[in-house]
């Protein structure tokens, strides 16, 4: 599995930090950034995941800023996109099995590196339960379709 990852300059110890994780895992992190700590605009590098998950060039994403407020907001405006914060083990397994998540969104200035990683094995792990809430899926992608998003 390919998973696209990205951040901003608060984010940049804990990518790297799951990056390797994912390798440890047998995944690849596709990283579009940063690739330093250098101050950087963080709409360009969600523009960048969030986009690879919404044409299907990888089936999930990872994306961190300092609270990963900006950079939910950056992704959901994506075709497709279900992009969580997550800050805690039960956000991360609801967001995929009620939410069907494709981007994990993670603060970077707010969470360790282990409940970070623990946050991201609960999400790489956890199956869409279906049922009821794929019909509430259905219903955010007609209004996508619809053009109100």
């Amino acid at each position: 599995m390919k998973i696209a990852i990205g951040c901003d300059h608060a984010g940049f110890e804990l990518k790297e930090d799951l990056k390797a994780y994912l390798r440890e895992r047998g995944i690849e992190a596709l990283d579009f950034g940063t690739l330093d700590g250098a101050p950087v605009d963080y709409p360009e590098i969600g523009m960048a995941v969030a986009e690879k998950v919404s044409t299907g060039a990888v089936p999930r994403g990872i994306l961190i800023c300092g609270t990963g407020i900006g950079m939910a907001m950056v992704a959901n405006r994506f075709r497709g996109v279900r992009a969580t914060l997550c800050h805690d083990l039960y956000t991360a397994r609801m967001s995929r099995e009620h939410n069907d998540s494709n981007v994990l969104v993670l603060g970077g200035r707010l969470l360790g590196k282990g409940i970070a990683r623990e946050i991201l094995s609960i999400w790489l792990d956890t199956e869409f339960l279906g049922g009821n809430h794929r019909r509430r899926l259905d219903q955010i992608a007609r209004l996508e379709e619809s053009g109100k998003k």
